[in-house]
């Protein structure tokens, strides 16, 4: 039986002669990320703005002018609404006084209930979540920081298993990941919660495992090849790694695609900021990481401590089996 190659043998593709390119569409990819998040800000979920929020399902697609006027009538403050997914599925989110009680919080719930179910008959409420201000202030914190730790670490990791370099183009790629699901957050206006906290530091260990064999075959290359020039040796590199990294991503995306289409909308955020971070994350790896070395000024010629002589066909040579 002959076995399917989705990148065929002696593949060489010329990657780092479009990197200037490739720059300049990342930088200003991230520059529109950063002004899409300041601008229009991302919707916090309960988790990170605390309050009470309540997720309901309704028989078709309500008018959100009446619903907020029925909820905020009740006398239990001033509601927010949003539909997310399906147009039928509406998140209301109330503000819940400090130090309320959960007897407090479920009379909320029962009043909100009550009335749209008067209104909006076979209307179901599928989840309802609650969160202190206090507790929310620490998840903020707590999520920041795990971001923050997990790329400083990757990227001292880096430097320390390598060179500076290496440990430099991973931090530009991992924040570059980060950046880009913050930004698709703030576009598409999707609930970003703590799910979607667990999704990015995913992401950032997706990305740097890509990456890390990527670089270790620069490495390997670098001591192959002393006299080869670089441009050609990560071309050659990357090319080797290539029928990995394609076949790794489009089975973890094939994955990720079908629990985006039928895991709910309780993991439909989880499920595209992961589907996002495969695809952002094998383009830096191949595009921003890679090609970042030769702007960094790495040569073969002083990495490791035994050259061997290069081999003239060293730029034809196609992917490893």
């Amino acid at each position: 039986m002959r076995l399917l190659k989705l990148v065929p043998d002696n593949t060489n593709i010329g990657f780092v002669r479009i990197r200037v390119a490739c720059f300049i569409v990342t930088a200003l990819l991230t520059i529109a990320a950063l002004g899409l998040t300041a601008t229009r800000g991302l919707n916090l979920g309960v988790d990170f703005v605390g309050g009470l929020m309540i997720e309901a399902q309704f028989p078709e697609a309500p008018p959100l002018g009446k619903v907020r006027a029925t909820i905020d009538g009740l006398g239990v403050g001033t509601s927010s609404l949003q539909q997310f997914g399906d147009p039928r599925t509406v998140s209301i989110r109330l503000p819940v006084e400090e130090g309320a009680d959960q007897g407090a919080t479920n009379a909320i719930v029962g009043k909100v209930s009550t009335a749209l179910k008067q209104q909006y008959p076979g209307i179901r409420f599928t989840r309802t979540d609650t969160v202190s201000g206090k507790v929310s202030g620490e998840l903020i914190r707590n999520g920041i920081l795990a971001v923050v730790l997990a790329v400083l670490g990757i990227a001292v990791f880096s430097w320390l298993r390598y060179e500076w370099q290496f440990g430099v183009s991973t931090f530009v790629a991992i924040v570059h990941d980060v950046i880009m699901t913050l930004g698709f957050f703030a576009l598409t206006q999707m609930e970003f919660d703590l799910n979607i906290v667990a999704a990015v530091l995913t992401i950032i260990g997706y990305s740097i495992n890509d990456k890390m064999v990527i670089d270790d075959r620069i490495r390997e290359n670098m001591r192959k090849f002393r006299q080869m020039d670089m441009k050609a040796l990560i071309d050659l590199s990357v090319n080797e790694t290539l029928p990995r990294t394609v076949m790794t991503s489009i089975t973890i995306a094939l994955a990720l695609l079908s629990l985006l289409l039928f895991g709910g909308h309780v993991l439909r955020g989880f499920s595209a900021a992961m589907l996002l971070g495969v695809v952002v994350g094998t383009y830096s790896s191949i595009y921003v990481s890679s090609s970042l070395l030769i702007t960094l000024g790495l040569e073969p010629q002083r990495f490791g401590n035994k050259p061997e002589t290069a081999r003239p066909d060293a730029e034809r040579i196609g992917p490893k089996a």
